[in-house]
């Protein structure tokens, strides 16, 4: 917790999820308790959600709006900014105490393209200088709002009983598809099973440094704004279709539709978040073999209607609690943390696809099914714990 959630740029949400002044988001960083505000000023804040008193969480809500943060014990009031703006009876402090002293803690905050992340170290470096290369991968994934603002459509929330690393290995890692998501392609019509058929395809996984990976399972479509002359996937007709009938022209109409899909990679940010194809997965370590995920479905700020359903239900497919995927993800990662249990020195395996492991501009690249992107999370895992 200290070495790695306590000690770099740590994923807390998204812009879309505290739009207006007042709008807040509870999360946790670690085991630590914090809350995502806009101010007055549209300043976003992130506050250690503790009462600077005696300690009691000053907001339970996951999410909505408010002037102020309270605090439910024995009243002490809260600006969105985190300043201390009321003590009742203040008298029995005498000249004791100084509001200006006392207001939540703050963290350092940043943003890019949307996302938020908070640091516990004020001499972190910048967070462009901490993501690096994938900045350029976050771009093309936000591409996926079809021209419209990203927005966060609401998530769920599911934990396993196993380490986090392990749900950080899943990310990257196209090996497993074929065998453990064998029920989600045959649920597939045979257009569709063969664009997820990409483990022998020409993707690739990708050092991005800091920890940070991508894999491009689908190549042709990394761009959603590139090739839109395509023919549109049969899936997707009825879709085109109904946007033409509410009088969308026929470039925005493919624009829409290829958007609705999703990208064609994975983008790991190490540690915690992952832009993955369609959706926002959060990883947050509550113990040494416990795991909470949170899967945020993304749609089309104003975007149209039918358009954002599709998107929804394609996340219910594979991600949602009764879909052919995370399911079925979540059986793997238990059971390695059962077979971790298994002998005394039993090391894990993590050399697939060094062979044709090659450098490129942003860090080292090899074949869709390499474990290139583990291999960068766990160098980056190891420099956090012996710094």
């Amino acid at each position: 917790m200290e070495k790695v959630f306590y000690s770099n740029w740590i994923w807390v949400g998204h812009v879309s999820e505290v739009p207006e002044p007042g709008s807040f988001k509870s999360t946790w960083i670690g085991q630590q308790p914090v809350i995502l505000v806009r101010d007055r000023k549209k300043n976003l804040h992130v506050l250690l959600n503790r009462c600077r008193h005696r300690g009691a969480t000053v907001c339970e809500h996951k999410k909505g709006k408010t002037s102020s943060f309270v605090c439910p014990y024995h009243g002490w009031g809260y600006g969105l900014d985190g300043s201390l703006r009321g003590v009742p009876h203040p008298e029995s402090y005498g000249d004791s105490i100084d509001k200006g002293e006392f207001p939540l803690v703050s963290l350092r905050v940043e943003q890019y393209a949307g996302m938020v992340f908070a640091s516990f170290k004020d001499d972190i470096m910048p967070l462009e200088q901490w993501l690096g290369p994938a900045r350029k991968w976050m771009d093309l994934f936000m591409k996926q709002a079809g021209g419209y603002p990203v927005k966060v459509a609401g998530e769920h929330r599911f934990s396993f009983p196993g380490n986090w690393k392990i749900q950080l290995e899943n990310t990257t890692d196209a090996y497993h598809f074929p065998l453990v998501h064998k029920s989600f392609l045959t649920s597939l019509d045979e257009e569709t099973k063969k664009v997820f058929d990409f483990v022998e395809g020409p993707g690739y996984v990708e050092e991005l440094g800091n920890g940070h990976s991508v894999m491009v399972m689908i190549p042709d479509l990394i761009d959603l704004e590139a090739d839109l002359d395509k023919p549109i996937p049969e899936r997707f007709e009825e879709l085109a279709q109904a946007l033409r009938g509410e009088g969308h022209e026929e470039a925005q109409v493919r624009r829409i539709v290829r958007a609705v899909g999703g990208t064609g990679f994975n983008l790991n940010l190490y540690p915690n978040v992952a832009c993955s194809m369609a959706f926002f997965r959060v990883l947050r370590p509550i113990a040494v073999d416990k795991t909470e995920i949170h899967h945020a479905a993304i749609v089309m700020d104003g975007g149209p209607a039918i358009a954002n359903q599709y998107r929804l239900r394609l996340h219910e497919h594979f991600q949602g609690p009764m879909g052919f995927g995370t399911p079925d993800d979540s059986e793997a990662w238990e059971r390695v943390q059962k077979g971790a249990h298994a002998g005394e020195d039993l090391w894990i395996m993590v050399n697939r696809g060094l062979p044709g492991e090659v450098p490129t501009a942003d860090g080292l690249k090899s074949d869709v099914s390499a474990e290139t992107g583990m291999r960068a999370a766990y160098r980056q895992w190891l420099k956090s714990m012996t710094a």
